[in-house]
Order: structure tokens, then sequence, then C-alpha cells
């Protein structure tokens, strides 16, 4: 085979991957800023809502609500796209819980542990006064 003959039928596969994306995966037909509920609204085709707080949003986190309101679809409908925060979140992802790249996530979670509170200070000391973590056993079975 040739050069073009190669480049139609990578072409061709490539559509058929398209057209198999369309048929499974989640798709929007608009989305908007909710200011009142502080939640990016995502209409998907199929009629349902889906709402996510922006601070989950990694690149919109402390994001003023005129950039959050600048938000638009893709013309596929598979992204929702922040064109001025040069930010873009994939529907199927949304809706999966994934709200950014993983080493962002890992970091947020890390964040997340070093947070401390009286709350959480009052649980270390009632675990403490019942001995602590229990040790691991190693099974000789």
């Amino acid at each position: 085979m040739g050069r073009a003959a190669d480049f139609a039928a990578s072409i061709e596969a490539a559509k058929k991957r398209g057209s198999r994306r369309r048929a499974s995966e989640p798709r929007a037909t608009s989305a908007r800023y909710d200011r009142a509920r502080r939640l990016v609204v995502v209409r998907l085709e199929n009629g349902a809502l889906f709402g996510v707080p922006p601070r989950l949003l990694q690149g919109l986190e402390g994001a003023n609500p005129e950039l959050l309101e600048d938000v638009v679809v893709s013309s596929q409908g598979a992204l929702v796209v922040w064109p001025k925060a040069d930010v873009a979140h994939s529907v199927a992802n949304l809706l999966a819980g994934v709200f950014g790249a993983t080493w962002w996530l890992r970091e947020q979670a890390a964040r997340a542990g070093r947070a401390t509170s009286e709350a959480k200070a009052a649980a270390a000391r009632k675990n403490g006064a019942k001995g602590g973590r229990p040790r691991r056993t190693v099974s000789t079975a």
C-alpha cells in the first residue's frame, strides 16, 4: 500500500473510532455557571443535568464568577470549555468524578490530609487513648 492508501485507511479508522465514541460517551448540549448555587451546570443530550462546584475543577479553583460564566460546550459536545481561562474538561470525566489530572488530584488529596482542625486533633487524642493504631499482623499461613 502506498502513502495515500495508508492515509485514507487511517482517516477511515479515525472516523469509526469517532462514531463509536459518539455513541458510547455522554455528550453535552449546553453549560452555564449558576451564581446562586455556585455550580457549573451541564445539560446532556438525554436531558439530564448535573452540577459541579468550580472549586473542585483543576484550573478553576479560585476563578471569579465573570470568568466562570464564560463557559461553552465543544462542537461535538465532549468538552466543557472556559476559553478565557484556557481550561477544558471532558464531559465523560466530569460525570465520572475526575476533576483534573492525576498529579493535581494527588496534590489536592495531600493538601486535604495536611489540614488541621480541633476535631481532627480530638479524634487523634481519642484514638491514642485506646492505644493508637493497631499493629499490623503478619500471617504465617
